[in-house]
């Protein structure tokens, strides 16, 4: 006995992957650019002081990151891309407050 097939499914399905893996790429993409950018508008001084890495490290993986995780490579789920957004994640959630924080806001 064949299986049963379902003509509209499939392209419902490839749809659906197709539309998450947009919104997830530019998504992750926003994420990756908000992080380079906040970094390479931190004083440089601002990152031995809160002993975190320096600030040229930091830039050289968040550009790492966003050229490799989003353009080279393009696959929102490969893991060389969602390594990159844990470090744009980490940069923004543990860096970012703690440079601002001595650095007095938003001065660049």
């Amino acid at each position: 006995m064949a299986p049963t097939t379902y003509p509209g499914r499939v392209s419902v399905f490839n749809e659906l992957y197709y539309y998450t893996n947009q919104v997830l790429f530019y998504s992750l993409l926003a994420l990756r650019l908000w992080a380079l950018i906040d970094c390479l508008t931190r004083k440089v001084a601002a990152f031995p002081a809160v002993d975190k890495l320096s600030k040229p490290a930091w830039v050289a993986m968040l550009v790492f990151g966003a050229f490799f995780g989003s353009f080279v490579l393009g696959d929102p789920i490969g893991p060389i891309s969602l390594i990159t957004a844990v470090i744009a994640a980490v940069y923004l959630a543990d860096v970012r407050p703690a440079v601002r924080e001595i650095s007095g806001g938003t001065n660049r």
